[in-house]
């Protein structure tokens, strides 16, 4: 991604709050365009990546329990990223730990971040064709059902609030401009 750097805010320090298994939680004073000072409270996030499987005229999505939205979702597939993992790579994986689908026919849609505004995570999303079915093998932690819907279907989850993450909106939007047009 080009760096535009426009109204660039310049660290003056910066102290750790909270570091996890997944996350981190950062405090940085900042001398503002102005010449003032603000406080930035920013999450750190090693990156992820999402898939948009296609089998045929439906994708492949998944079901699990999200604990923040004390609720089920409908989603695409997706994780995060290992340290120093090739996005591609880890596409792939998840895509094969979630669903059991693998593939060679993979190709990036574009790279987005979820909420510049506090956090640094970046998802790199994919789209995967000519899917051949194998086993799933999620983590430990992971429970999930594995669902092949119609655009229709995805469009009616968006409108009950069973899909309603950004990744997968987004997905569902770049699988219809696909479909009418061939190109995403």
């Amino acid at each position: 991604m080009t760096e535009h750097k426009k109204f660039e805010e310049t660290t003056i320090s910066s102290e750790m709050i909270f570091k996890g298994k997944i996350i981190s939680l950062q405090v940085d004073q900042v001398k503002l365009p102005n010449g003032g000072t603000a406080s930035r409270e920013i999450v750190k996030h090693p990156g992820a990546v999402a898939v948009i499987p296609l089998l045929g005229d439906k994708m492949i999505v998944v079901e699990q329990y999200r604990k923040p939205l004390e609720k089920s979702q409908v989603e695409i597939p997706a994780g995060k990223l290992d340290s120093g993992e090739e996005p591609m790579r880890a596409a792939l994986r998840e895509l094969e730990e979630e669903t059991g689908y693998k593939t060679a026919n993979i190709r990036l849609v574009s790279s987005f971040y979820t909420s510049p505004g506090f956090a640094d995570e970046i998802i790199h999303l994919y789209i995967a064709e000519d899917l051949v079915k194998g086993t799933a093998n999620p983590d430990e932690d992971e429970f999930l059902d594995c669902e092949a819907i119609t655009l229709e279907q995805a469009q009616q989850y968006m409108r009950e609030g069973r899909i309603s993450d950004a990744k997968t909106i987004m997905a569902v939007y770049a699988w219809q401009l696909y479909k009418l047009t061939g190109q995403i």
